[in-house]
C-alpha cells in the first residue's frame, strides 16, 4: 500500500466508494443526500488542507483521508481529519495506515494537535483505531448523532498533542 496526495483523477474512485459511505448515514456526518459536487468541495479542502488516497499496486484506491485546519486565528495550530475506508478493504490495515500518515503529516505541516470533531460513538471499530493511535475521547455529546439504526447515540469530541 502507498498512501500519496490524491489528485482530482483519482476523485471518481474514491467517490465509488465515499458515496455508500454517506449514503449510508451510518459513520460519517455529512447529509445523506449530499450530491457528489458538493462532497468533491467538502473532500479536497484548501490549503493548507491535504487530500490523501491509499492505494494497491495495481492503482486501487483502497481509502482515503483528508487533513485541514480545525480553527482560525488563535486555534490555527488544532488540525482536523477525515477518513473514509472502501468496505470492500475493511480490516486490512488502510484506516491505520491513513491514520498514522495524516498524524505524521500533520506534525510536519506545523500543527501541534489533531482533534476530531465527530466520531460517532457506535463506531467501535473507529473509536478503537483511533484510541490505538493516542487520541483520546475528550467529550461525548449525548445523542448528538441521529443514527438511521440506532436512533440517537453519542457523538465523541477526540483529541491527541502532536
Amino acid at each position: 500500500m502507498v498512501i500519496r496526495e490524491a489528485t482530482p483523477h483519482d476523485w471518481p474512485r474514491m467517490w465509488a466508494f465515499m458515496e455508500g459511505i454517506v449514503r449510508a448515514g451510518e459513520t460519517f456526518s455529512w447529509d445523506r443526500d449530499t450530491p457528489e459536487d458538493l462532497a468533491r468541495v467538502f473532500w479536497f479542502p484548501a490549503p493548507p488542507g491535504r487530500t490523501f488516497v491509499a492505494v494497491d499496486e495495481r492503482g486501487t484506491v483502497l481509502g482515503t483521508a483528508n487533513c485541514v485546519r480545525n480553527h482560525m486565528g488563535g486555534a490555527a495550530h488544532i488540525a482536523s481529519a477525515s477518513f473514509m475506508v472502501d468496505p470492500r478493504h475493511s480490516g486490512q490495515g488502510v484506516g491505520r495506515a491513513l491514520g498514522e500518515h495524516v498524524l505524521e503529516r500533520a506534525r510536519e505541516d506545523g500543527f501541534r494537535a489533531m482533534q476530531f470533531n465527530a466520531v460517532v460513538e457506535t463506531n467501535t471499530r473507529a473509536v478503537a483505531l483511533w484510541e490505538s493511535l493516542g487520541l483520546k475521547v475528550m467529550t461525548t455529546l449525548p445523542e448528538g448523532y441521529l443514527h438511521p439504526v440506532h436512533g440517537y447515540v453519542g457523538l465523541h469530541i477526540m483529541y491527541r498533542q502532536l
